[in-house]
């Protein structure tokens, strides 16, 4: 591959980077990618894929060469490759200096303390007995890897904290009284030009976001706009570039905590390829790639994205008439997944002016999907 200023490594073939190739077709981006498996999600529809090892510098520097940027599907890729790859002249972006703090959640609550971003009281623990002392019931987590609820332990008792210990989670926070959890999610490029999206809300289910609602629904205007000057406070400050998105505790007496964040496009953003002026992947690519951002303004007045999980439908693409026929409203995304139990093997979005209408429709179509 040539080298340009639109071409570009992607790291990761997961949905993510599927979805980036979307956005990569309009606007004449090359995309190589490093995929983990021949079939993966991503090398489904980007040509130009080789199967390798994140973890291997051999490989990353293969996906490197000729390309203009390197982007991520995943923040797993380790940093000291990161910096192996910027001396040898290429680009990451997001680069090792900012990624480290979505890699690793002690960096990241250090980070955030010392720019007095409001987060969760968190501490590190040694033991049973400092867990005790932080204060029960609390929250265990792993500093690297988790995601999806794993990596996340709820502690209620000294057994429950040997368990999470033995398991490596030695971040410790405090349980969070919390009305519901919300997103805010921004674009960055290079020069420092950035975009805001409307904040939403994320409902989970069994740890696993199951729906997005943007905007989110009766968020005082105040809130909202702390949420969005977070997360642009966060992206100037780390040097973030692409998209950023801050997951946030709505607590139930009015303020808002960070829980974590990601520097690539997120789940709580795939509303945007249906219900925004410019998805999150193409403003991802355009803020990667440092051309001027597209305008985040939402399309519709309500927009419903549903994540379809592995159920009791095994054969997705056969059943997509039958939603389509009873949905058509429904704007459909698949993976190009195996189906198991619980796995995102798509997710599909309704837009509209009547936001219980829109839900209604939203569910009844992800129902369908996945479960018949």
């Amino acid at each position: 591959m040539s080298s340009s200023p639109l071409s570009l490594a992607v790291i990761g073939g997961g949905q993510l980077a599927r979805m980036m190739q979307q956005a990569a077709i309009g606007l004449g981006v090359h995309i190589r990618l490093l995929a983990e498996g021949p079939d993966v999600s991503a090398a489904q529809v980007i040509p130009d894929h080789f199967v390798g090892d994140y973890t291997d510098i051999d490989d990353l520097r293969r996906a490197a060469e000729g390309s203009g940027v390197v982007t991520f599907d995943h923040e797993h890729v380790p940093p000291e490759h990161l910096r192996t790859l910027e001396s040898e002249g290429h680009v990451p972006r997001p680069g090792p200096g900012a990624l480290i703090h979505a890699q690793d959640k002690i960096t990241m609550r250090t980070k955030l303390r010392e720019l007095g971003v409001p987060s969760p009281r968190w501490s590190v623990m040694a033991s049973v007995e400092d867990v005790v002392a932080f204060g029960l019931p609390c929250v265990l987590k792993t500093p690297r890897g988790g995601y999806d609820g794993k990596g996340v332990w709820l502690v209620r008792c000294e057994a429950d904290a040997a368990e999470a210990l033995a398991a490596e989670a030695v971040l410790a926070e405090e349980l969070v009284d919390f009305r519901r959890e919300i997103s805010a999610q921004v674009a960055r490029r290079p020069s420092g030009e950035s975009v805001a999206y409307v904040v939403v809300e994320s409902r989970q289910e069994n740890g696993v976001c199951k729906e997005v609602i943007a905007p989110a629904p009766d968020l005082a205007e105040d809130l909202s706009a702390q949420a969005q000057q977070i997360a642009f406070d966060v992206a100037e400050a780390l040097d973030v570039t692409g998209m950023l998105a801050v997951e946030l505790f709505e607590t139930s007496d009015g303020r808002l905590l960070v829980n974590e964040f990601a520097m690539r496009p997120h789940n709580t953003g795939h509303w945007t390829i249906d219900g925004a002026e410019t998805s999150q992947f193409e403003n991802h690519l355009r803020g990667v790639l440092d051309l001027p951002l597209g305008p985040s303004t939402p399309s519709a007045r309500w927009s419903v994205m549903y994540n379809v999980l592995g159920g009791a439908v095994e054969e997705l693409e056969a059943q997509v008439r039958t939603v389509l026929e009873a949905v058509p409203e429904a704007h459909i995304h698949l993976y190009g997944k195996a189906v198991k139990p619980g796995r995102k093997v798509g997710h599909l979005t309704v837009t509209g002016d009547d936001l219980e209408g829109v839900l209604a429709q939203a569910r009844r179509a992800g129902s369908l999907l996945q479960d018949g």
